[in-house]
């Protein structure tokens, strides 16, 4: 028998290179998973509603007969499934560990279910039956979560990279992964770029467990770099996404590089970066946040955008924004100790990303 429970630490170091089945029911995949894993359910949504009712009502006997009613029309279909996963170049990962798929006929293969119970070792036995080498999480995604949240609050070396709004700092931060440096990519992960406008022209956001699952992969793969990891400053709440507070107070700790645009050239950056948008999608986003930008100001952008002079409206919102994230600077822990002020006149440049690497931490005048 080629089964093999393994605990989070060993999953870790085999994620990378062995494809990773979740063996949960579609609804619980698709509220959050292990990043990169591919779904391939035992039960749809009603048929694992049913066995959970006849394990709590009747047996855990009964359970497993009403489950193999289920699992068994589907087993050609799951080895078709995973077959054509596996085959090289069907899949994301490559295989890197050749002795074990030397001793055996098929490649090794990860499965996970909620805890490590039933059903990754119902889809194990099917898979090792066929010739895989198959690895079980022990303890299964939830032994995962314990991981990603035990993960988030730990110290990481970040280094932040800050700015106004318009500065293109997400470009910047993709300029200086370009140019070799280590970057996790929050706004990425979380489908949305920060502000009141930041669902425009982006996918729907993940779930708030998907995001954290997300981020703590990221950073655990950013670590085997070495380097400082780039990351960029951002409130506690990207869209409907709450950063862990435990990571998010740490990053505010961290040493800020702060490239300085001219107010002119980030105003100019980002009315061509949304003018695009419909106005409709623009005026919703602008009376989302009318209590804190005030009845006048609100009414004022609002009228310039329906006389699409989209600069002047987005004059007024550049303004708000810029006031409300020199108040964030000036909360920062040990502010004058720890942000490197960075004159750059091009939003998102390169030449921004050039400047910002290699920078020491001085005072911020």
């Amino acid at each position: 028998m080629s089964i093999e429970k393994i605990d989070v630490a060993r999953f870790l170091e085999l994620y990378s290179s062995i494809p990773v089945f979740d063996v949960r029911s579609p609804g619980e995949f698709s509220h959050a998973s292990i990043p990169c894993a591919y779904s391939l359910p035992l039960f749809t949504d009603e048929e694992r509603k049913i066995v959970g009712t006849a394990y709590k009502q009747d047996s855990r006997e009964q359970a497993i007969k009403m489950g193999l009613d289920f699992f068994g029309v589907k087993m050609r279909k799951i080895l078709e499934d995973v077959s054509s996963i596996v085959t090289p170049g069907n899949n994301n990962k490559s295989f890197t560990n050749a002795a074990v798929q030397a001793a055996h006929s098929k490649p090794p293969v990860i499965v996970h279910c909620w805890r490590g119970g039933m059903r990754s070792a119902g889809i194990a036995w099917l898979l090792d039956l066929y010739g895989f080498k198959v690895y079980t999480l022990s303890g299964g995604y939830k032994a995962f979560r314990k991981w990603v949240l035990h993960y988030l609050e730990q110290d990481h070396p970040l280094t932040i990279l800050g700015g106004y709004t318009g500065s293109g700092k997400t470009e910047i931060l993709h300029h200086l992964k370009s140019k070799g440096e280590t970057i996790v990519d929050l706004e990425g992960i979380a489908n949305h770029k920060g502000s009141a406008f930041g669902a425009l022209g982006m996918p729907p956001q993940p779930s708030q467990e998907m995001f954290e699952n997300k981020l703590a992969i990221d950073l655990y793969t950013a670590r085997f770099s070495g380097k400082p990891i780039w990351i960029e400053d951002e409130s506690q709440r990207i869209g409907h996404i709450n950063i862990p507070r435990a990571f998010w107070q740490m990053m505010r700790s961290k040493p800020v590089s702060f490239v300085d645009i001219p107010f002119e050239n980030r105003l100019e950056f980002i009315a061509r970066t949304y003018g695009k948008q419909q106005k409709g999608e623009l005026a919703a986003a602008i009376t989302r946040i009318q209590k804190r930008l005030g009845p006048l100001e609100t009414k004022t952008a609002l009228g310039y955008l329906v006389e699409d002079n989209i600069t002047e409206s987005f004059r007024i919102l550049l303004k708000y924004y810029d006031k409300l994230y020199t108040k964030g600077l000036a909360n920062r822990p040990d502010t004058n100790k720890q942000i490197t002020t960075i004159p750059c006149n091009n939003p998102g440049a390169a030449e921004a990303a050039e400047a910002v690497i290699g920078t020491k931490t001085k005072s911020y005048a």
